[in-house]
């Protein structure tokens, strides 16, 4: 006759000493007070701050650094004082001005071996930049700006409607991923269309730049790798 198993206890106490073991403070991925130190790092400092901090340090002023990437002093002080989110492709371009990495602009992060952020954790690279994204079509969210001297840049980036088309040129790599919608890729003198599922992977030195198409918004991941050895 087969031995019946005994019974697991479902008392109270069980249950609790399970929800303990679930988040004790060694369990990384699942230690809730741990997850809210390593994955919210300081935020007093806006991107525009650290803009600013670092064209200072390196005794730029607005005119000269304009002079070095391009853009206007007008629009650089916009971005310094987080009237105007930059674009990714501009935010290369300054870093590589200012000897500092992409990744300092965005967020310099914490020292940790790993960062883990939650869906509803993602947060817009910038607080208050919302004013001017009609002028290169975009909005973004970093997914990694809680980890300190990473060497890509992973982002959620919304494609909005827009006729307003700016080719970006700067150095590194870009993968693209589309999640949600229809977008169109202009790659030097190709032009390719997506959608879900659909991938794309480019030297970012060639002029490029990416729209939704159809009217729509569309979602995609992208991934820039900044810097090259």
């Amino acid at each position: 006759m087969e031995r019946k198993k005994p019974k697991r206890s479902s008392s109270p106490g069980s249950n609790e000493s399970s929800r303990k073991w679930s988040t004790k403070s060694d369990d990384f991925l699942t230690d809730s007070t741990r997850l809210a130190r390593t994955a919210r790092p300081e935020e007093s400092e806006s991107l525009g701050d650290r803009l600013r901090k670092a064209r200072e340090k390196r005794g730029f002023t607005l005119q000269e650094l304009s002079s070095c990437v391009g853009t206007d002093v007008d629009t650089l002080k916009r971005m310094e004082e987080n009237d105007m989110l930059p674009p990714l492709g501009e935010l290369v371009r300054l870093s590589k001005a200012l000897e500092t990495r992409m990744s300092y602009l965005i967020s310099s992060g914490v020292e940790e071996p790993m960062c883990l952020v939650r869906a509803d954790q993602r947060r817009p690279v910038s607080r208050r930049g919302e004013k001017g994204i009609e002028r290169y079509g975009y909005s973004y969210e970093s997914l990694a700006s809680e980890k300190a001297n990473r060497m890509m840049e992973p982002f959620i980036v919304t494609l909005l409607p827009t006729e307003a088309v700016e080719t970006s040129t700067h150095d590194g790599q870009e993968f693209l991923f589309v999640l949600e919608g229809q977008m169109m890729a202009r790659v030097g003198d190709r032009t390719e269309f997506l959608g879900p599922g659909d991938a794309i992977y480019y030297d970012s030195s060639n002029p490029h730049y990416v729209k939704s198409v159809g009217g729509k918004k569309a979602k995609i991941l992208a991934v820039i790798y900044p810097e090259r050895e």
